[in-house]
């Protein structure tokens, strides 16, 4: 559908990249993609660690009773009362002092317990003497990012152009040196280094900097120009291989948004080259609609004149094209609507109070109690804000309280605008499409003319879905982007159901996993439940085993656990209700273990749980 490789500013070693892009995203065209390279700065780090030991008994009856006795022992008298030499009994207590447990008193050294040695006494240990290691601190300007290694890091400056010539990164990481040890402890605890270690005991007490011993070491990017013909929007993407550097590449989108550096200098591309390349992929998109649609009409056309060429008045009822008219389009529109058992998708210029009154809205909450998802696009414009008949609030208002039965939006309509074709599509098998406005007309009265195709053969929908999927994903897309940006839990929300509605709950838990979104892991669930309920999801999906891996992250003191909970009973329920052996199969030990640590089943076998739900 897009401009040839050749005429774009591609590096050959990113041309099978970009080429996979477009493959795999239809609706992307790759505009430029280029390779540089840029500084990383490692910095050595000294770090004082300290361990624990268990007590031996010795060591714990001295300091018991320096707690207990009154007047505390002295060393004498501990010999005494355990019948040992004195030599041991100094032995141990000069071991206790040197790690700052006990002290000796005047006038006679009774022994005391300190503070800490309270402490190390409680729980059973005692520090060893520290330990020091050097670890490697390597800081990255473009990602702002802090990766810490056991080892150095060795490289040479690639041969590549230095992306600090062309654009210039804030810093705003703080340096190595001023990080308490609070910091430095959790930046190591995350970055899994193994060498603090608090429940094990072993902590990071101290560090020094050795400012001297600072390193220049390179690391390679790639940075893409891509334009979205779904969004009508150009895209910067930074990469490293196939990975890309979602902060990166925001950080970019929003630099060369605010002009901080040029697009030509950067990747070769001038604002002629663009603006040209952008024409003439709207053109073939708006092309490539049309000739859909029109496809549709010929086709349709043909069947009606063969039909009367075989001297019949009317189609035959299994014909994959029907032709409709007037009269005829609102009620056939109502029964497919109807008939749906999954997903309706919608694409109407324009959305109006009269035909979205209150009898539709209570056919779309009547098939959303049944399971389906309603997606609903609409604008004409190039821009929101150039509607001349804009959608009314209370229009969506209405269409946001259709709801699944577990309180999820199962009605959504957002702009897109840049379309005047008017589609319905139903559960991927009937595709409606025409001149008729389907949620601005209502077509019962005051006929003008209007005709309507309705096409059931298998490769049209599929093209037709295809289209219309792309511009309600790319807008899910968007939502979650901003959504995370902002933690915006609602935009959130709106996503995963979009996903949910075109039957992508795989993306959605990659997506919350990505981002260690746990809190909206029970909201995942609902959707998945609304799936099951109409069979838009299989029982046996391997998604299950990816959700229930997840939960071992999960603390049952979050403040959304009885949501959790709840959630999975709902999973459980549904999947056993389709496929009992299906449910007992996903409850495998390891899962097991996880509901009833996170108290999601009271029960004490999988048949019990499940035995319970379907009741």
């Amino acid at each position: 559908m897009f401009l040839q490789s050749s005429t774009k500013y591609i590096d050959s070693e990113l041309n099978n990249l970009a080429d996979k892009i477009e493959k795999d995203s239809p609706g992307l065209s790759v505009f430029a993609a280029r390779q540089f390279c840029y500084q990383l700065y490692q910095t050595q780090v000294q770090i004082e660690i300290t361990k624990e030991r268990d007590l031996n008994i010795l060591e714990e009856f001295i300091l018991r009773a320096s707690i207990e006795f009154n007047p505390p022992p002295t060393e004498v008298e501990l010999a005494q009362i355990l019948k040992l030499d004195r030599i041991f009994i100094q032995n141990t207590t000069n071991t206790l002092q040197s790690l700052q447990t006990l002290t000796l008193t005047p006038p006679d050294s009774r022994i005391t317990i300190t503070s800490e040695g309270k402490e190390f006494y409680t729980k059973g240990s005692l520090p060893q003497p520290p330990e020091n290691k050097i670890i490697y601190a390597i800081t990255n300007p473009v990602s702002g990012e802090i990766n810490w290694r056991l080892s150095a890091v060795t490289s040479k400056s690639p041969e590549l152009p230095n992306l600090a010539e062309f654009i210039t990164f804030e810093n705003t990481i703080p340096d190595i040196a001023n990080l308490t040890i609070e910091e430095l402890q959790t930046q190591i605890l995350d970055s899994d280094l193994g060498i603090h270690l608090p429940e094990s005991g072993q902590i990071v007490k101290n560090f020094s900097v050795d400012k001297d011993a600072e390193k220049i070491t390179w690391k390679a990017i790639s940075i893409l120009v891509i334009f979205d013909a779904v969004e009508e929007k150009l895209i910067l993407q930074a990469r490293e291989g196939n990975k890309i550097l979602e902060s990166v590449s925001n950080q970019l989108q929003e630099m060369t948004e605010k002009g901080e550096f040029l697009l030509n200098e950067l990747c070769g591309l001038s604002p002629e080259s663009i603006a040209s390349q952008t024409e003439s992929i709207l053109e073939l998109k708006n092309q490539k609609v049309e000739e859909r649609l029109e496809k549709i009409r010929q086709q349709g056309i043909e069947i009606i004149k063969k039909t009367r060429d075989k001297g019949r008045k009317t189609l035959p009822k299994n014909s994959e094209f029907i032709l409709l008219r007037d009269r005829q389009i609102r009620p056939e529109f109502l029964s497919t609507l109807k008939a749906a058992t999954q997903q309706i998708l919608i694409y109407s210029p324009w959305v109006t109070e009269e035909v979205v009154d209150e009898e539709f809205i209570q056919l779309l909450q009547k098939l959303a109690n049944n399971g389906v998802w309603i997606l609903i696009g609409y604008g004409i414009a190039e821009k929101q804000e150039e509607e001349t008949k804009p959608m009314s609030p209370k229009v969506e208002d209405k269409l946001l309280t259709i709801r699944t039965p577990e309180d999820l939006p199962a009605a959504q309509i957002f702009w897109l605008g840049n379309s005047h074709a008017k589609e319905v599509l139903v559960d991927r098998k009937i595709h409606l499409s025409g001149s008729h406005n389907w949620l601005s007309y209502r077509g019962d009265r005051n006929f003008r003319g209007e005709t309507t195709y309705k096409v059931t053969n298998a490769d049209t929908v599929k093209s037709a879905y295809e289209y219309l999927q792309a511009r309600f994903q790319s807008h899910a897309e968007n939502l979650w982007e901003s959504a995370v940006s902002n933690q915006d839990i609602n935009l959130a929300i709106k996503s995963l159901c979009i996903w949910g509605a075109l039957g992508l709950t795989e993306i959605a838990l990659q997506e919350l996993q990505y981002h260690n979104w746990i809190e909206l892991f029970p909201v995942w669930l609902k959707v998945v439940i609304q799936g099951l309920r109409s069979k838009q999801i299989s029982p046996d999906e391997p998604i299950f085993d990816k959700a229930i891996s997840w939960l071992n992250i999960v603390d049952k003191s979050e403040k959304n656990i009885e949501d959790l909970q709840s959630g999975w009973q709902g999973v459980i329920e549904a999947i056993a209700r389709q496929n009992r052996q299906a449910a007992l199969s996903l409850l495998n030990e390891a899962a097991w273990r996880e509901f009833i640590r996170l108290e999601i089943s009271a029960k004490d076998t999988p048949e019990k749980f499940i035995k319970m739900l379907k009741k």
